[in-house]
């Protein structure tokens, strides 16, 4: 059962794509992804302008989302939304695979 977390953070001026963009060029969205139980940590912007950058981060479940949360990585990643004054919105959802046999007939493999 894998743990997904959806991350909205704003900004302004661009901020929240210049937060994305030092996680990812200082090497920090890789180092994630590379911890034990991560499934998916990708950043995306808004089809329709804005200040919003969605996060979709993955876990394989609670464990491994608490160990992630008591890492190193959380201090930097709290300096860099201080740098540049961020908010979020958080959606959590626990994963459920077993799709019915009427959305079955809308999904495309």
């Amino acid at each position: 059962m894998a743990i997904t977390v959806n991350i909205y953070y704003n900004g302004k001026d661009g901020d929240a794509v210049k937060f994305a963009n030092e996680m990812i060029e200082s090497g920090l969205v890789q180092a994630i992804r590379n911890e034990k139980g991560n499934l998916r940590y990708d950043y995306f912007l808004p089809m329709v302008g804005g200040e919003t950058v969605l996060l979709i981060d993955s876990w394989v479940d609670q464990a491994a989302l608490d160990a992630h949360h008591a890492s190193p990585f959380m201090e930097k990643i709290a300096a860099l939304r201080e740098k540049y004054d961020l908010h979020m919105k958080v959606e959590r959802y626990v994963s459920d695979d077993s799709a019915s046999e009427q959305d079955k007939k809308y999904i495309r493999n």
